[in-house]
């Protein structure tokens, strides 16, 4: 009974924190990553920045190149370099159309 118990705490903490770490609906990049990295640390690698191209845009095979050839080599630090808020509030994220890895209004490009 305690193997089973303890399966089933672990299927509820999978289906949790992948509800938490999906995109939303016409959610753009910048505006995940700042979603999702109020709640989970920066793991120094672009794992959510490849969970967002898998579930968002997955013929932008060349994202995580383009990050890194911007300075964002991990997921803090694509908000950090490559994308700028133009205001302390960016949410809700104002949407960007399905497949697309541009930001929406509220975040422009690093130079």
């Amino acid at each position: 009974m305690n193997i089973s118990i303890v399966a089933e705490a672990e299927s509820i903490i999978r289906n949790l924190v992948g509800e938490l770490t999906a995109p939303r609906p016409r959610e753009c990049l910048p505006c995940y990553l700042d979603r999702v990295l109020c709640d989970a640390r920066c793991d120094h690698t672009l794992r959510l920045t490849g969970l967002y191209r898998d579930a968002v845009a997955p013929k932008a095979t060349a994202l995580e190149e383009r990050m890194q050839s911007r300075g964002g080599f991990c997921d803090c630090e694509v908000l950090m370099n490559v994308y700028e808020s133009k205001s302390d509030h960016v949410y809700p994220c104002l949407g960007v159309r399905r497949g697309s890895t541009q930001p929406c209004g509220l975040w422009h490009r690093w130079g």
